[in-house]
């Protein structure tokens, strides 16, 4: 990293309070105005050697796929049939359902 990258920690506070403060008013206009916003968590997650070559496999089979679109689908799919009662992941679990018959 070059010196002139380097901040100092009052510049990286500020910057912070900046995003936080943004942030926050991007919520208020968006709850304002009743809009929803997907919002994405990234994930990172060990799995057995197995699952991996047969989520490879069925990603190379299906190219409308991905690896984020079917770990999404996967989880909908496990809170969904484990009684999770959160309209998003009802709503994830029937429409990923449903696509699938279109294959």
């Amino acid at each position: 990293m070059e010196l002139s990258q380097l901040k100092s920690s009052k510049e990286v506070n500020e910057q912070i309070r900046e995003t936080e403060a943004s942030f926050a008013l991007k919520q208020e206009l968006l709850e304002t105005n009743n809009i929803k916003k997907e919002v994405s968590v990234s994930l990172e997650a060990e799995i057995p050697e197995e699952l991996y070559k047969g989520m490879k496999e069925f990603i190379c089979t299906n190219p409308q796929w991905d690896q984020y679109r079917l770990m999404s689908s996967a989880l909908a799919n496990f809170l969904f049939q484990n009684g999770s009662e959160d309209r998003a992941v009802t709503e994830r679990y029937l429409n990923d359902l449903f696509n699938l018959a279109d294959f």
